[in-house]
């Protein structure tokens, strides 16, 4: 049986990721909300290329709320719009839909009404959902165990109009233990659709560990990926890192082969 979708956002990374869900065998999208009037009415599937009825656009200036998840009900929600949609999600886990939320910027409101809301529906957040992006954060944290007193930095590069420094760059900087306004480097030129790099730096030696999304298909594939991992969750509010199983216990169990290696690495820096 097919996992039922409703998405929230239709712009240039949201367009991209309703195409994914439509071209899943797995998923049906069953509509889209977003901010604006545009294409209201039609269908998402119709305006990417495709000849069948599947995800109705409804604007969120004409959604009664209060209504509209008991008449259009679906298992998971995946938010791609901007932080204000964090309000809507109220009415949607009363009739058990689960949240996948991909929002750069929350702050920290925001942040508090999706606890609040995992105490009654299974919710995953993370600012920056491609399968990639996340195993370097596990990788840099892992790194940075192994060599604690490396300079550490983090370049971030995206197109030339984005605004405010990336959500993913805070996040990584936030796991790391650094301050993002002191060590997070942001570069706006061309279309970059994102990369992120952290760069430690040795005595001898520089390592640098990158992650660059090509295309915007790569947050449908990942936001997919956590839709499908998430109808097997309990009430909750979970991370990508989960969704991943890159919670290292083998290292923090062999503490003896990771000093091992911090004195190798040291030596050689």
């Amino acid at each position: 049986m097919k996992i039922s979708v409703g998405l929230f956002g239709f712009g240039r990374t949201g367009s991209v990721v309703a195409n994914e869900i439509i071209n899943d065998v797995d998923c049906e999208l069953k509509w889209i909300i977003r901010e604006s009037t545009k294409n209201e009415g039609e269908y998402g599937s119709h305006l990417l290329g495709h000849l069948h009825n599947e995800g109705r656009i409804f604007s969120m200036q004409h959604v009664d709320f209060n209504r509209f998840y008991e008449e259009h009900k679906v298992d998971v929600i995946i938010d791609f719009s901007n932080s204000c949609a964090v309000n809507e999600y109220q009415h949607a886990v009363k009739y058990g839909s689960r949240i996948v939320s991909a929002i750069s910027n929350y702050d920290a409101k925001d942040v508090e009404k999706l606890k609040e809301l995992s105490k009654q529906t299974a919710i995953l957040y993370s600012p920056n959902i491609t399968l990639g992006i996340n195993f370097l954060m596990e990788a840099s944290k892992l790194l940075q165990k192994i060599v604690p007193n490396a300079d550490t930095e983090i370049i971030e590069e995206h197109f030339r109009d984005k605004k405010d420094v990336s959500g993913t760059a805070i996040r990584i900087a936030e796991a790391l233990g650094l301050d993002k306004e002191q060590h997070i480097n942001s570069i706006r030129v061309g279309g970059i659709v994102g990369k992120h790099e952290v760069v430690f730096g040795l005595p001898n030696q520089t390592i640098r560990i990158i992650h660059e999304s090509h295309n915007r298909a790569a947050f449908g594939q990942g936001a997919i990926y956590a839709a499908k991992w998430i109808m097997g969750q309990d009430v909750g509010r979970y991370s990508m890192e989960q969704a991943l199983s890159l919670i290292m216990d083998s290292h923090s169990k062999d503490e003896q082969k990771t000093d091992e290696l911090q004195r190798e690495l040291t030596t050689l820096a």
